[in-house]
């Protein structure tokens, strides 16, 4: 695997290693052993991640943007496994160098690219094809008494989503969800 290191921090890409002929492709999507000599140093500590997550959705489906509080923060580790999404995540960390920054990768069944989230950002997607379906590894069991969010819309952020706005499908609970400025915010950088 290759990391490549973003504009934020502790945000990684992670490029597998990929084995294509003619019968199609091999490419182990997690290692253990692996992350943890080549993301661990970056990230100054080890991940141990602790429950697997899928989702399907249909095009202009936007979800997010998502985390989990103290004392059940969670990193997460994503792919896109069919189709397309654009994922974001934005630091969330008062104090933060970075605080209110995002970084937007392409995740693609094509690319195998992969978006490792640290603590303390908050995470969405928006649907770029048809159909998508993305899994991603958590190192915290969900608690739905911990969920947080700020709006996916909020233009402050800077975000430059590419579903039209009139498109776009979102769910009653994200639409509820506070811009950052006006966030109960749990996090300290």
């Amino acid at each position: 695997m290759n990391i490549i290191q973003t504009a934020i921090p502790g945000v990684l890409i992670i490029e597998p290693k990929v084995f294509s002929d003619s019968r199609g492709y091999f490419f182990e999507s997690f290692s253990q052993r692996e992350f943890d000599e080549k993301a661990a140093p970056i990230l100054g500590r080890s991940i141990r991640f602790v429950q697997d997550n899928e989702s399907k959705s249909c095009y202009g489906v936007m979800r997010g943007l998502h985390f989990q509080r103290p004392p059940y923060a969670q990193s997460k580790l994503i792919r896109c496994v069919r189709g397309a999404v654009q994922d974001i995540v934005v630091d969330i960390r008062k104090g933060s160098p970075t605080y209110g920054r995002h970084v937007s990768v392409d995740l693609t069944e094509d690319n195998h690219l992969q978006l490792f989230v640290p603590k303390g950002f908050a995470h969405g997607f928006a649907v770029l094809s048809d159909i998508a379906v993305t899994q991603y590894k958590c190192d915290e069991f969900y608690h739905p008494e911990a969920e947080g969010g700020i709006s996916i819309l909020d233009d402050s952020l800077g975000i430059g989503w590419r579903i039209p706005q009139q498109k776009a499908i979102l769910s009653e609970k994200d639409l509820r969800h506070p811009h950052l400025a006006d966030l109960d915010n749990p996090f300290e950088w």
